[in-house]
Formats: C-alpha cells, structure tokens, sequence
C-alpha cells in the first residue's frame, strides 16, 4: 500500500510537473504572439480615447467598460472561431487576409497623414461637443468604437495566430484566449488610465499641497500633449505594421524581390559595432513605414483624392 501510494503521488507530481510546462509553454506562445501585434495595440490604445472625449467625466469609466466588454466579445465570439477554422481548413487564407488587414491599416495611416498634411478632416473636430447632442449619442459613439475595434482586433488576432500557425489545434485555441483577454485587459486599461489621468491631476492640484500639487498640475496641462503625441505614434504604428505585414506578405506569397532587398540592407549594418542590431531593426521599419505609406497612398487616391477631383471637374 504505501508503495502503491508512492506510485501514485510521483504520477501525480509528475503530471503536475507536465501540466506546469504546458502553462509555461502557453504563456510563452502568448506573449510571442502579442509582442508581434505591439504596432496595432498602439493604435488601438491612440484610437479609443477619442471615442469618449467631451463626455462628463462620470461616464467615461463606464463608457470604457462598455468598449472593451464589446471589444472582447468581438475577439472571443467572433473573430477567434473564425480565424480557427481557417488555421485548420484553409491555412492559405491567412497571408492573403493578412494582407488585407495591413493595407487597411496603411490606408487608415496615410488617410490620416493626408487630413494632416491637407487639412481635410478638420470639419468633424469642430463638431458640438458630445454632451450637447442628446441621450442617444453615448451608445451611438460607444456602438462606433466597438466597431472600430473589431476592425483592429480582428488584425490583432490574426497577427497572433499567424505566429502560432504550427501549434496544434487546441493549444492555438488556448493561446489566443490568453491574447485576448490580455491585449483587451492592456489596451482599456492603458485607456481608462489616459482618459481619468488629467482628472487625477485636477483632483491632486486642488486636494495637495506643495510637490504633489505641482505634479497634478503638470498633468492636467501634459495631457492634451501626451494625447497628440500618442496620436502621432497611432499613424507611425499603422504605416508600419501596415507595411511590415505587406513586406512579408508578398514574400511568402512567392514574390522574394522586395523583401530580400530590405533583408539585404539589414545585414549591410548588421555588424556595426555596438548598434549594428538597433540599426538592423531601424531599417526593417523605415523600409515598412515607407511600403506602408506607398500602398496608404495609393488607396487614399483611390478613395478621396480621385472622387473629390471628379466632383470637382463635374461641377464645372
């Protein structure tokens, strides 16, 4: 008997042990597959705030809570069975889908490049503040976010599962509920820490006293500036997860030319000492930005610049 209870504890130590490594091994995979999806959680976490600026700060939190319930169920519900069956019945589907999703993003990053540069867009930032337009327009702009949301997440999702692609079935399917709810639980809490930072602020510089207070006024006077600059990175992020998903898109589908160049002029500074591995990464992402903002252009021609100048030769 007590052998046989020895037996027994070492099979149980020993599934433990198994059991510990498959955690270990998910959570790896996991956080593999969304430190390769960083370029759109950026943008996701630069786009959301604006969905619940002019709102009272009472219903911002609430407002959040709602995106990013609506955000995960996107992932969960939605995306995740989908880009599953895919994964196990129709793998080819990936790199072309994936594609589409980076030009989508360049798009988005030249799109917004261009009301930069042009000025066009300005009209919808002078709109009336939110809290002025009636009882319907928190579920309304809430209802926009998730939709945007979806959009990103779902680019989020394939991105990840395009680095698990070899797993087998069920642990694809636990690696990425754990992307999921970590990526949702690191994007909205990123958010609701923006969105609540400049009233964090306002509340140390009329509570405190001394340091504490010059701290909370320096926030409430930093946000809009943090907000721009997360704006610009939001851009700079779409162009070159856009173009980098591009880059090596077309090379898995057969095309080699373009990236083996780019690969090429990584190895050219490789070995410079010291920063040879930084300058490697630079060149890898400034030849992704700039594929990005190629192809963004290309399709914000196809959709505004062509349109409008048609409209404009007609009326004449």
């Amino acid at each position: 008997m007590p052998g046989g209870l020895a037996a027994l504890l070492d099979d149980i130590a020993a599934l433990a042990k198994i059991a510990a490594a498959s955690v270990d091994d998910v959570a790896a995979a996991a956080g593999r597959a969304s430190s390769k999806a960083i370029g759109v959680v950026i943008d996701d976490t630069a786009v959301t705030p604006r969905y619940v600026t002019g709102f009272t700060p009472n219903r911002e939190l609430p407002m959040i809570k709602r995106i990013a319930v609506g955000s995960l169920r996107n992932k969960l519900l939605f995306i995740l069975p989908a880009i599953l069956l895919l994964s196990q019945f129709l793998p080819w589907l990936l790199t072309p889908i994936l594609m589409l999703g980076g030009t989508y993003l360049a798009f988005e990053g030249a799109e917004k490049l261009y009301e930069v540069l042009t000025g066009h867009g300005k009209e919808k930032k002078a709109a009336v503040p939110a809290p002025l337009q009636g009882q319907d327009v928190e579920k309304t702009m809430t209802n926009g976010a998730i939709k945007t949301d979806f959009i990103l997440s779902a680019e989020i999702m394939v991105i990840a599962l395009n680095e698990v692609a070899d797993e087998p079935f069920v642990s694809r399917a636990v690696i990425l509920v754990v992307v999921a709810l970590a990526i949702t639980a690191l994007v909205y809490g990123v958010v609701a820490l923006i969105v609540k930072m400049d009233d964090i602020g306002l509340r140390l510089a009329q509570t405190r006293q001394g340091a504490v207070a010059t701290a909370g006024r320096l926030l409430v006077k930093g946000m809009p500036k943090v907000l721009a600059l997360l704006s610009t990175v939001g851009i700079a992020a779409m162009l070159w997860v856009g173009g980098h998903i591009l880059l090596v898109g077309v090379d898995e589908l057969g095309w080699h030319a373009l990236y083996d160049l780019v690969h090429h002029a990584e190895e050219a500074v490789h070995d410079v000492g010291g920063i040879g591995g930084f300058l490697a990464w630079l060149v890898n992402t400034l030849a992704s930005a700039l594929i990005g903002v190629v192809v963004g252009a290309v399709v914000v021609a196809i959709m505004h610049v062509i349109p409008r100048r048609k409209g404009a030769t007609a009326a004449h």
